[in-house]
């Protein structure tokens, strides 16, 4: 059952891998060492069904969720971005997930567990080996040891459906159960929020007035929400799938096509603006 004392961290993101992982870790270890850390996001932008998960995997494992926050979860990725008035940190990562996770989570660690009495678990799988590698490295250079369940070692459970809790019902749409208008995401996690959260939208304009820059670049520079609109515009009046599940290259192909079709005279105007 391991080493007496050894306190097992899921990071318990409330995406389905973290739950995976957390029950796997229990089932390995028992409750009384397993602590779930999750940083628990603004209501507007963590899905109300993750919320919903990782409270009811929680309720399953008989465990309490701890709540590491970034000085309390009223605000969310914009909010942070604007106050400090960058989109990322100096080393090129989105600031958010440093003010957000990272900080709180190296915060808490620091004033409660020392680094010989912890294993950290994240649900990276084998798919993901430069995020382990760099995982590894980054908290090992604290002394901090890692785990990941999903990569490495006999798995009993593939799917919380085994266990009677349905996942997340984002991920019909989207991969992960990050921030809705994720910061690292691309045009097309981008268009899905312009379809059916033209709040979030508008936040995202409003956050990069505000700051003075785009959250997007490509190969000519910056690329704003607002650059984007009226192909967006067009690719929902022609049907182009809300859904980051078809591959990328196959999306952009498809959406072009699509606004072919909708530029064509008998087509327009079209008022399916949000």
């Amino acid at each position: 059952m391991g080493n007496p004392g050894t306190k097992h961290i899921v990071c318990y993101s409330g995406g389905h891998s973290s739950a995976l992982v957390a029950i796997e870790v229990v089932r390995k270890f028992g409750i009384d060492d397993v602590i779930l850390v999750n940083h628990d996001m603004h209501f507007t932008v963590e899905d109300k069904d993750v919320k919903r998960f990782k409270a009811e995997v929680a309720a399953y494992l008989e465990l309490p969720i701890t709540f590491v926050n970034y000085k309390s979860a009223t605000q969310d990725q914009f909010d942070v971005c604007v106050l400090e008035k960058a989109f990322k940190v100096g080393d090129g990562h989105e600031l958010c997930t440093s003010r957000l996770k990272t900080r709180p989570f190296m915060k808490y660690l620091e004033r409660l567990h020392p680094a010989k009495d912890v294993i950290i678990y994240y649900g990276f799988d084998a798919s993901e080996r430069l995020r382990i590698q760099r995982r590894t490295g980054i908290l090992g250079a604290q002394g901090y040891a890692t785990a990941y369940p999903l990569a490495f070692g006999e798995r009993t459970i593939q799917s919380t459906i085994e266990i009677g809790i349905a996942p997340p019902l984002g991920y019909s749409q989207f991969k992960h159960a990050n921030c809705i208008g994720c910061l690292k995401a691309g045009w097309q996690h981008w268009y899905i929020v312009y379809c059916t959260r033209p709040d979030i939208w508008l936040k995202g304009k409003w956050a990069e007035e505000e700051i003075g820059y785009a959250i997007h670049h490509d190969e000519t520079g910056p690329v704003y929400l607002e650059d984007m609109e009226e192909r967006f515009a067009i690719m929902k009046c022609a049907g182009v799938p809300q859904t980051e599940h078809i591959p990328h290259q196959r999306f952009w192909a498809d959406a072009r096509k699509y606004i072919k079709i909708a530029e064509m005279p008998s087509l327009l105007p079209c008022e399916c603006t949000y």
